[in-house]
């Protein structure tokens, strides 16, 4: 079987580790990076299907590897969910996240969410 590739970029672990076995569950292979610096070399060598990414790391911001990310033309069909606890956020990023979730995000609603990114879109939908 063909995995999708996940990426868990939150510098809480026990979160990032939830997060990890949510996708796992939803078909993914994941990684967990609990800091922007590594998340950006990762990221310049590695294409996930998705990021799961924590806005407030640290070392390089949320915001500045969200911004790397859409500006990589090879990493254009990388879906990106924010999961931030920021909850004026989500209007501020709405054109560049796939998904802002404002935490405590379930690991349920974590697995539904990512396991509709992997069904192929139906034209006309």
């Amino acid at each position: 079987m063909c995995h999708r590739s996940a990426l868990i970029i939150e510098d809480n672990l026990d979160l990032a580790v939830v997060f990890a076995q949510a996708l796992q569950a939803a078909g993914y292979a994941t990684g967990i990076i609990e800091d922007g610096s590594q998340a950006l070399a990762r990221l310049a060598v590695a294409t996930p299907d998705v990021v799961v990414l924590d806005l407030h790391i640290s070392l390089v911001s949320g915001v500045e590897i969200l911004r790397q990310i859409r500006a990589d033309a090879r990493l254009d069909k990388t879906r990106v969910i924010v999961a931030t606890a920021d909850s004026r956020v989500p209007d501020a990023l709405r054109e560049q996240a796939d998904l802002v979730l404002i935490k405590p995000v379930s690991f349920s609603q974590l697995r539904d969410l990512a396991a509709r990114f992997s069904v192929p879109l139906l034209l006309g939908n």
